[in-house]
């Protein structure tokens, strides 16, 4: 699969970015990528078809062609639309397709989500690089309709791009192409690709390993083994009878490379890095980010014991929005491979993987990423092999996991092709830079994106194309990111806030007490009390400093803006909207209606029954209308996807729930579907976890150990200029060991 190719042209007017202008108003400057992908669907008599397809985003454009235009001059597009500002994007994880893994994009529209349709990718890497694609021709449309009503009547004139049903005929030509950005390699690659040769991808991306939320670990170095450290967890030291361990390098090749090398099944790679679980055989794919292996190993390479292993265990994966990985690892039972005669089953150590990319140093451009797989081990034989190293041990389970980094770090330096490839490459263009959007907007057909890439494909000559890959596609679930990044954080000043910015100082303040609210979720009395809820300060998280845009650094939270005043805890067959309309909701209340303003943040949860978690804020004060605060409450739901952040901390339980959920903001309008209403004194925000598979699946596994979980939630709004900065919490709230039976039924 192709990943984009960026445009930048020097005289452009719009997209993603800013420039200087002579009028005194800043220019955006456009981004243009293309690239190859594989267009995924069902034709007419429900036939499911993988079509190659070379797409090409201009600004708020998207066009699909059978052939590259640049090396075809005059070939007419098949398809064309804009990105429009209800777009919504999904990654569905992998998928088999012939003996080839893809990464598979899900677009649909928000308000009707039987519009969509679905592209795919060769790595993820290159999945990624199209979701930042089509992100930044969403942007381009946002400032489009920011612009005024002349741009909102255009916008309104034109359909966004269709990619399953029947295709209009349009045929226009390619032109005026500039400086681009190619999203991943030629056609070659991925039709070897599907026929089991893959190549591996990079990425020029390199992220900084920031966390959002202050964790309680406290890890020391205990050796250095094979270029590697090993590093102890020796906050909790004295107690429980496992400890945390961890194996940390630096990897000479981008997160997306070596996220794609732990992936991968195939003996041969594997024979090269790994000792323990080379050979291994995939038993069941849940979805696109979730399976279950079964493995075994020679016992030769564990001398004392007399018959040979075997294991069962889960991998669960996800992206975060900072671009990090993580990889879950899970001993499991499956009913498909039960105790087999000549194996001895054996339980893999709970462990996870964090690949995080890393800056470039000095003049290098060379990708590098942080690669740290961390496991339980049993503290008795732990502290036996740190007081005299041996040699016992380093026969071990633990042991082999341990140096699992070290394998792959050699690995990928005795095969340096690894950390080459990218998928991104600017490619500056000599063509006619004197084209615009304008040259587009006149044409006969503009379909929204979801639009012209989900109608059944049926006709014309789009079926007829040499490259077309019939396939059975296998269960699909939709997935997001969620950024569930795990990092450590140095501790800096306090954020202090300024009250009178976010509202409004002429009006008086109006005092707020809390006993006169009540939820169906009671409040704590102390830290020790359980089942019940608690608003903490905010010293536990990190958010954006004054000078974070010039030095990237955060400071601690200071004390939040609004005051929680109530929690519901609530269930339901179906999952509950519009919380603040039902007559139990708080706001309905009579001290409710008399509270300047109210937030309403409704998580909600899916299960069986589905149940939402609901906390209300309020505010002395009305909102500023001039402020972040007031432009968020008043502003487009496009606005307010791109604002509203949420950071999580597991503040006590189970480690590898802490490792799933992680400690960095998310974005959420971004990662998982949110729904908005503002009436009256209050804003309601409905956030659709099940939306996102990533995300059901992570608060599974919370609600699997939430009778022992501690969590912290904050809530802020992203500051994205300097005239915003610092950052400043909109709302805290900790939930002690809350008991699922103890959800009120409406």
């Amino acid at each position: 699969m192709a990943s984009p190719v960026e445009k930048s042209p020097r005289d452009a007017s719009d997209g993603e970015g800013s420039s200087s202008s002579f009028g005194g108003e800043p220019r955006r400057t456009k981004f243009e990528y293309f690239g190859w992908v594989y267009h995924l669907g069902v034709n007419k008599i429900g036939h499911e078809f993988c079509h190659l397809r070379f797409l090409f985003i201009r600004g708020k454009y998207v066009e699909m062609y059978k052939r590259d235009p640049h090396q075809n001059h005059g070939i007419g597009l098949i398809r064309r639309g804009v990105v429009g500002h209800t777009l919504m994007m999904e990654e569905l994880g992998r998928r088999k397709v012939n003996s080839g893994d893809l990464y598979v994009l899900r677009f649909y529209n928000r308000l009707e989500e039987s519009q969509k349709g679905e592209i795919a990718c060769r790595t993820a890497g290159e999945a990624r690089k199209w979701m930042e694609a089509f992100d930044q021709a969403k942007q381009q449309v946002e400032y489009e309709l920011s612009k005024g009503a002349s741009s909102r009547h255009k916008l309104s004139m034109e359909a966004e791009i269709n990619l399953e049903g029947h295709r209009h005929k349009v045929r226009r030509y390619a032109h005026g192409l500039r400086k681009l950005i190619r999203i991943g390699q030629g056609p070659e690659a991925l039709l070897r690709h599907l026929s089991g040769l893959i190549v591996d991808g990079g990425s020029n991306d390199h992220l900084e390993p920031d966390g959002d939320a202050i964790e309680a670990h406290k890890w020391k170095c205990v050796c250095t083994m094979n270029g590697i450290r090993i590093f102890e967890d020796v906050a909790d030291s004295k107690g429980g009878k496992e400890v945390l361990v961890k194996s940390v390098g630096v990897i000479n090749a981008s997160a997306d490379a070596v996220f794609e090398i732990l992936l991968s099944l195939e003996p041969s790679k594997r024979y090269e890095w790994d000792m323990l679980t080379s050979d291994l055989q995939l038993i069941e794919s849940l979805d696109g980010h979730y399976d279950v292996l079964y493995g075994n190993y020679d016992p030769r390479y564990f001398t004392w014991w007399n018959s040979k292993r075997d294991f069962v265990f889960s991998r669960q994966w996800f992206r975060g929005q900072d671009g990090t990985y993580t990889i879950l690892q899970l001993p499991a039972v499956h009913k498909k491979k039960p105790v087999t005669s000549g194996y001895q089953r054996t339980m893999i150590n709970p462990s996870t993987w964090e690949i995080r990319g890393l800056r470039p140093s000095g003049a290098s451009e060379s990708s590098s990423c942080l690669l740290t797989h961390m496991l339980e081990i049993k503290s008795s034989n732990w502290c036996k092999w740190k007081k005299n190293r041996s040699s016992k041990f380093e026969k071990s389970i633990p042991f082999a996991l341990l140096c699992q980094v070290a394998g792959l770090k050699e690995y990928i330096s005795a095969n340096p092709a690894l950390a080459l490839k990218s998928p991104t490459t600017i490619i500056d263009s000599k063509a006619n830079s004197s084209a615009s959007n304008s040259e587009y907007d006149d044409m006969e057909v503009a379909d929204e994106f979801y639009d012209a890439i989900a109608a059944s494909m049926s006709d014309e000559d789009e079926d007829s194309d040499d490259e077309i890959l019939v396939y059975k596609k296998d269960q699909k679930v939709s997935l997001k990111n969620v950024s569930w990044a795990i990092a450590s954080l140095p501790l800096k000043r306090t954020s202090a806030l300024d009250a009178n910015k976010e509202l409004d100082s002429a009006i008086p303040s109006v005092s707020i007490h809390p006993s006169q609210f009540h939820g169906s979720f009671r409040p704590g009395k102390d830290d020790t009390d359980t089942n019940c809820w608690t608003s903490p300060d905010g010293t536990g998280f990190m958010i954006r400093g004054k000078t974070y845009l010039k030095d990237s650094s955060k400071v601690r939270a200071g004390d939040p803006l609004l005051k929680l005043i109530a929690v519901d805890w609530i269930k339901n067959e179906s999952s509950i909207d519009k919380i603040a309309l039902r007559p139990f909701s708080v706001v309905q209340s009579e001290a409710g209606k008399k509270l300047p303003f109210i937030l309403v943040v409704n998580l909600q949860v899916p299960a069986k029954p589905n149940y939402n978690m609901v906390f209300y804020y309020a505010a002395d004060r009305p909102v500023n209308k001039t402020s972040l605060l007031g432009k968020f409450v008043h502003g487009t739901d496009s606005f307010r996807d791109s604002r509203f952040k949420l950071i999580p901390s597991i503040v006590k339980g189970y480690w590898v729930v802490k490792r799933a959920v992680g400690t960095k903001a998310c974005l959420l309008g971004k990662a998982v579907t949110c729904r908005y209403l503002r009436q009256d004194n209050f804003l309601e925000i409905d956030v659709d976890i099940g939306s996102s598979s990533v995300a059901r699946g992570v608060i599974g596994l919370v609600l699997g150990y939430v009778t022992s979980l501690v969590v912290d939630l904050a809530i802020l709004l992203e500051a994205q200029e300097e005239e915003e900065l610092p950052e400043y919490l909109l709302g805290t709230v900790r939930l002690n060991c809350v008991k699922l039976d103890s959800a009120v039924e409406v």
